[in-house]
């Protein structure tokens, strides 16, 4: 897992496929009678002890997430999802529903949904000089035309549901916090949009993990959206359908991965595959084809953010305001102002620092604080947000939160938000995101502001629109999940967290 964009391992040789033996020591057990292994005709291993007895062996094997979940090994883990996840599993899908087609086994056909990132389309857009609409309809094109995908939808509309989901969320806590005079609520409240940071918090920080938003990220509500709404429209089970999902980050393929977002009854998860940005433009250069010519396909608007445009009178993209990695805290502190102290904050405050907002920068560009102050008293901050992108200060987050409810330090709270992102510049700099050609004379910062001003062109060129606008969301609350604060909305829209134990194992009883 990377989490720092200043090192990049690439051409490893230590890639150890899952069939092979994995360079984490197996514990194996003392017995206190000599055995033996016999080898059958068949291939079968038996332990034969003193006195004959013969007892077949089991396989071990490692699972993926098994290989996630493990410290041993730091370059294997993201060869393995790139090969187990990857867009060949896609092609294998593909050619599945043909061969079904062909042979005339339609219940074996399989419903294939791509489901597109913002920050992927903003990296192609930036690569190849198009606007993100073009993207998206040549996307559309090559998915549903030329590969013969069923249908194409955009992340950006899950993620309105993972906004309003977290702002609920942060308002709730924050009441429980303060105005209930109990502290009953978890306070700060950091985001979790991000795989990455997930990852590293379970594994080394578990103390951390009460103050994570349980919302799901966009990525996986849209899985929840399509298995478990979607095909119930079509009536497909989950299994029924092949849901792919088009990320910015290496990462992605773990959250997909984790055991709470897959349905054990019908062996089936919420995204069964996800490939990358540069994935994709793999996948055009096999193909033989060139995003800058092939045609685009107007997306038919199913599951997609899309709105009028005042100049055309088309329906087009629409974004979302905000950071680059999803907006959350932009959203979160104009909800939060408004229902927890009746302050109006506009788009313009946020953007600019102006009205009840300030800003204050921190010692490096991914570290800024963003403070809603009290109109009457502009020395009184009423709240303070915070984003905090990278490792270096994703360090500094974790030691600040240690200190949170010590009854023995006994400080304020140092934030009451944090939008965190593994990746310094956040998602829009993600591992799987388009690199420069070596021809190219750009340096690392520019490619990214390049990448940064494509996305934030859909909000210039096509508009916006905030997350509680979008009737299609307030649709889905009513129709799919009961209310807003249903337990299906909540077993829908939100996940938990574990901490992962690393294994103690003796090195006297490990085979290598």
């Amino acid at each position: 897992m990377s989490l720092s964009g200043g090192l990049k391992l690439t051409d490893l040789n230590d890639f150890i496929t899952p069939s092979q033996a994995c360079i984490k020591p197996i514990s194996v057990p003392k017995t206190d009678s000599m055995t033996e292994i016999k080898i059958d005709n068949s291939g079968e291993y038996y332990e034969v002890n003193a006195y004959g007895e013969e007892t077949k062996l089991e396989t071990a094997s490692i699972t993926l997430n098994d290989c996630l979940a493990c410290s041993g090994c730091i370059t294997s883990a993201e060869s393995m999802l790139v090969s187990l996840q990857s867009h060949k599993e896609l092609y294998n899908v593909i050619g599945d529903n043909r061969i079904a087609i062909e042979t005339n086994q339609l219940q074996r056909l399989r419903t294939i949904v791509i489901s597109i990132s913002p920050q992927s389309r903003a990296s192609l857009a930036s690569k190849y000089n198009l606007t993100i609409q073009q993207v998206y309809d040549k996307l559309n094109w090559f998915f549903k035309e030329h590969l013969g995908v069923n249908y194409v939808v955009d992340t950006s509309f899950s993620r309105d549901f993972s906004i309003i989901e977290s702002a609920k969320e942060f308002v709730n806590r924050y009441t429980e916090y303060y105005k209930n005079n109990n502290k009953q609520g978890v306070l700060p409240m950091i985001s979790s949009s991000c795989p990455g940071w997930i990852c590293y918090a379970e594994k080394t920080h578990d103390f951390i993990l009460p103050y994570i938003d349980t919302t799901k990220s966009p990525q996986q509500i849209m899985g929840s959206i399509i298995k478990y709404y979607i095909g119930t429209k079509l009536g497909l089970l989950p299994n029924q359908i092949y849901h792919v999902s088009v990320m910015p980050c290496y990462d992605k393929k773990l959250e997909a991965s984790r055991p709470c977002f897959s349905n054990e009854e019908c062996k089936a998860r919420d995204v069964d595959c996800v490939i990358t940005t540069g994935e994709i433009e793999k996948m055009l250069e096999e193909q033989s084809l060139d995003i800058r010519t092939i045609p685009e396909l107007p997306s038919d608007g199913f599951l997609t953010k899309y709105g009028i445009s005042n100049e055309t009178g088309k329906s087009v993209l629409l974004g979302t305001l905000g950071s680059s990695s999803g907006g959350y805290l932009h959203f979160i502190m104009k909800y939060a102002a408004y229902h927890l102290f009746n302050i109006v904050v506009t788009d313009e405050n946020i953007m600019n620092a102006t009205g009840p907002i300030r800003f204050k920068q921190g010692r490096n560009v991914d570290y800024r604080e963003v403070h809603l102050v009290n109109p009457q008293n502009e020395d009184e901050i009423l709240l303070n947000f915070v984003y905090a992108y990278g490792f270096r200060n994703i360090q500094n987050l974790v030691r600040k939160v240690k200190t949170v409810n010590n009854p023995r330090i006994n400080k304020p709270l140092p934030f009451h938000y944090v939008e965190v992102q593994a990746c310094p510049s956040g998602c829009i700099n993600g591992g799987g995101q388009l690199k420069p050609d070596n021809s190219s004379n750009y340096v690392s910062k520019e490619w990214i502001e390049q990448a940064e001003n494509a996305y934030q062109s859909i909000s210039l060129v096509n508009g916006f629109q905030d997350p509680t606008d979008n009737s299609a969301i307030s649709e889905l609350y009513n129709e799919w999940l009961e209310s807003p604060d249903s337990q299906k909305a909540r077993a829908m829209l939100h996940t938990e967290y574990k901490a992962l134990k690393k294994e103690e194992v003796n090195a006297l009883m490990v085979s290598w």
